[in-house]
């Protein structure tokens, strides 16, 4: 049996510096070496999440690292979501459920009144976390030398001090300034939090890594804390990230000689880590755009999921994308609309409690014969489901359904709102689902809509997808296994991290007692 290993929290010395998928690598390197890990970040601030099996919601991060892992992912891993809904407002998921809309000053308490002990919570949480798994690799947020924060902070040090965690803080020398950045991260800090932090990590190096031995050196004298590790910048390793800072990486150009897919920029996009597993499929060209002229040369145009419909969905028909999504149709676009997107799809959205605002009413694309009516509860969980039987399958060596019809495929619901059809239009799902539920409206094999994220994770989606451009595809039947495809990356990413970090030393301080 393995030792027992203190508690590590990956701290940052400012947001986007890599901590999420440091804390993803060392997850899968310590299951590799025997270990039975679970990642943990107290708060988190995104709107990419996920649906745990349980049916409860966390943030994509925690998800992807518990993958990572090789365990379910459960709210205690992330027991405070906040999930932005304007520049000043968040709704708070406290325990995977909705609690309530506020702003940054309420949520810590500047007003007075009732507040809830939130620190009480997430502490509870690493709790219950730490006696079921060996070791916890914590995550903490933004920067750890926000000493204004200092007081109200539940996430980086004080979290640390709680957990008796030994804490390395990363920095990214990509944006420069990584001596100053991590210097003073470590000089702000009270003397008590100062000794938790064990060791640096330089991240996102880029160049011949002999040319920073001597900086390496000199980080070590200025700060009194070892450098464990010096990790080269890759391209190569895919892992799916949560930031919205990663949709500047994205492509925004079409393409020749794949199918070219276009995913419409919405102003409250949110989980467009549904579309990962095209991005990585060789038969297609996925690009991002928010322009009428490029949604009129796709192939396949995907409206994703929004943290508020009807505010994008005005902004789609002020911009006149709305009208250039309804003519590529006709053109014989394929369009597809996942949760937001499914319900812009419809006639109309209905909005009489003004649950998203002040608008009770808008037309939708009129794409899909069905209503939308907002409503304040939230659904939430995950589900099994196989595609409804309704047209032919995109490959002759197949039955003459629809593929996946017998095979359980897995996605995940997170939305607020009821979608039924209109009047006498027939039931035509997009999936039947394990419980005998239905979900989403399937017009034809080119225009659907779909609560479901991670749909387009499932091979029998894609490629049902892409059956109508078949003629355009060299290996039109051959599959992309994204499963395996992720397993294979967060081995590599594990490779890579452990050449570059200590691990003889990073084991050394997780067992070592002060």
């Amino acid at each position: 049996m393995n030792r027992s290993l203190h508690p590590l929290m990956l701290a940052g010395t400012g947001s986007d510096v890599g901590k999420s998928v440091v804390a993803a690598a060392l997850c899968r390197i310590f299951l590799q070496d025997g270990y039975h890990p679970a990642p943990f970040k107290a708060q988190n601030m995104a709107l990419n999440s996920y649906a745990t099996p349980d049916g409860l919601e966390i943030g994509r991060a925690q998800a992807v690292q518990a993958e990572a892992a090789g365990i379910p992912c459960c709210t205690d891993m992330n027991p405070l979501l906040l999930k932005p809904q304007s520049d000043h407002t968040s709704q708070i998921v406290l325990h995977g459920r909705p609690i309530g809309n506020r702003d940054a000053y309420d949520f810590f308490g500047g007003r007075g009144g009732e507040k809830r002990d939130f620190r009480k919570e997430v502490c509870d949480a690493f709790d219950r976390l730490a006696l079921r798994y060996n070791p916890i690799v914590m995550e903490g947020a933004g920067s750890v030398a926000e000493i204004n924060l200092r007081d109200r902070d539940l996430v980086n040090l004080p979290m640390a001090r709680h957990a008796g965690a030994d804490v390395l803080l990363v920095g990214d020398i990509d944006r420069g300034g990584i001596f100053a950045s991590v210097y003073g991260s470590i000089t702000l800090q009270t003397p008590e939090d100062r000794r938790l932090i064990k060791g640096i990590i330089v991240n996102k190096f880029r160049g011949d890594m002999r040319l920073f031995d001597e900086g390496r050196r000199m980080l070590e004298d200025v700060c009194g804390v070892p450098v464990l590790g010096v990790i080269p910048y890759f391209t190569d390793i895919h892992i799916e990230e949560e930031d919205s800072v990663a949709l500047a990486q994205k492509s925004f150009q079409l393409e020749r000689g794949r199918v070219n897919i276009g995913v419409v920029m919405l102003k409250h996009l949110s989980n467009y880590t549904d579309f990962d597993a095209l991005e990585q499929d060789p038969r297609v060209h996925l690009f991002y755009t928010n322009n009428a002229h490029d949604i009129l040369q796709a192939d396949i145009i995907i409206l994703p999921g929004t943290k508020s419909t009807l505010s994008d969905l005005y902004e789609l028909r002020r911009n006149g994308c709305a009208q250039a999504i309804v003519r590529a149709h006709r053109q014989g676009a394929t369009v597809l609309g996942i949760c937001g997107g499914y319900q812009m799809m419809g006639a109309e959205v209905l909005d009489p409690d003004h649950v998203e605002g002040s608008l009770e009413r808008l037309p939708g694309l009129g794409l899909l014969p069905v209503s939308t009516t907002m409503s304040g509860e939230k659904r939430t969980r995950q589900s099994r489901f196989s595609l409804a039987p309704h047209g032919p399958s995109p490959c002759k060596t197949e039955a003459p359904d629809r593929p996946g019809n017998s095979e359980s495929l897995l996605g995940y619901e997170i939305h607020m709102g009821r979608t039924v059809p209109l009047g006498d239009a027939p039931q035509r799902p997009f999936a039947l689902l394990d419980d005998g539920q239905t979900d989403g409206y399937m017009a034809s094999d080119r225009c659907m809509g779909t609560y479901l994220h991670g749909a387009l994770d499932n091979q029998a989606v894609v490629d049902f997808l892409l059956a109508p451009f078949a003629d355009q595809l060299e290996q039109r039947c051959q599959s992309f296994d994204y499963r395996a495809y992720k397993e294979e990356q967060y081995n590599l990413l594990a490779d890579h991290v452990r050449k570059y970090l200590d691990m003889e030393k990073l084991y050394q301080i997780l067992t070592t007692d002060d």
